[in-house]
């Protein structure tokens, strides 16, 4: 009975206590030594409080002291409640760079083809897009830097398809031709062409040089034409880049009001504008 009674007072002490488990152990390593024979209730119950008590520390320790991991923060909830506060601030799910980029550009153009730049705000942009208004610098630095952006492109996709015409040769043939690709090409880009003569006002002087500077290289093709035509006697033109700029006017004023749903097909109307052009420079 001695023995129960020093074992019950070591195990009352480390009841109180689960971080002592060193405690508990020697007063299990106690109860296993106190006798070969049959052992009394006293004990019974002793080891069976001794083992609740490690049961309710094993699982204290699991519930409150994560396993740490090597270099890594040991809490992972915080962790992982971090990248995903993170990530929502930054786009919506589902959002990539690869496919928002192209929709920021198409929803601006959009906006600014029907509101005018100066009316729109980058919340309007995203609003549209379907992201939080601070993503879009995921994608852009500033609203002038999508304004050039977007007339840059058109410019340069204007460039590299006149580059495939063929104006070379016969001056009336090739001035036919340039109407007509002229006609073609930006009859489906009515917003581009809007956003591309509109908006260079509210370009800075930076970006509106360049702008400018391929507008006049896709005129000095017409105007080549022209002064061609001129030096052969085929045209009569008292100054050749007032017509150039006439003329290019002229076709791009199509975009304003040609219906597709109309009279009119589109092969119909580039006719009478060739044949508009042509009286205007023949000799």
């Amino acid at each position: 009975m001695s023995v129960c009674a020093d074992a019950a007072a070591k195990i009352g002490a480390s009841g109180t206590n689960c971080g002592k488990s060193a405690r508990a152990a020697s007063a299990l390593t106690l109860f296993s030594n106190a006798g070969n024979g049959a052992q009394a209730p006293a004990i019974i119950k002793v080891k069976q409080r001794v083992a609740r008590t490690r049961i309710a520390y094993f699982l204290l320790c699991l519930t409150i002291v994560p396993r740490p991991s090597r270099g890594k923060s040991t809490d992972r909830g915080f962790q992982s409640n971090a990248r995903s506060v993170k990530c929502s601030m930054a786009r919506k799910q589902g959002s990539h760079s690869e496919i928002t980029g192209p929709k920021v550009r198409a929803a601006a153009l959009r906006l600014i083809a029907r509101y005018g730049c100066a009316a729109v705000s980058m919340r309007q942009i995203a609003a549209e897009v379907g992201v939080q208004a601070g993503a879009l610098y995921n994608y852009i630095n500033d609203k002038q830097s999508l304004l050039f952006d977007l007339m840059e492109s058109h410019m340069k996709e204007l460039l590299e398809a006149a580059a495939q015409v063929d104006l070379s040769g016969d001056a009336p043939a090739a001035l036919e031709r340039f109407t007509r690709f002229h006609i073609q090409f930006h009859l489906p880009r009515r917003d581009q062409v809007f956003v591309s003569y509109m908006e260079l006002r509210n370009l800075n002087e930076e970006n509106f040089a360049k702008i400018e500077a391929m507008r006049r290289s896709y005129e000095d093709q017409l105007e080549t034409i022209l002064k061609t035509g001129v030096a052969n006697g085929d045209f009569v033109v008292t100054d050749t880049r007032v017509t150039t700029l006439g003329l290019i006017a002229l076709l791009t004023g199509i975009t304003n009001w040609y219906d597709p749903q109309g009279r009119l097909d589109i092969d119909t109307v580039q006719a009478i504008y060739v044949e508009l052009v042509s009286k205007a420079v023949a000799a």
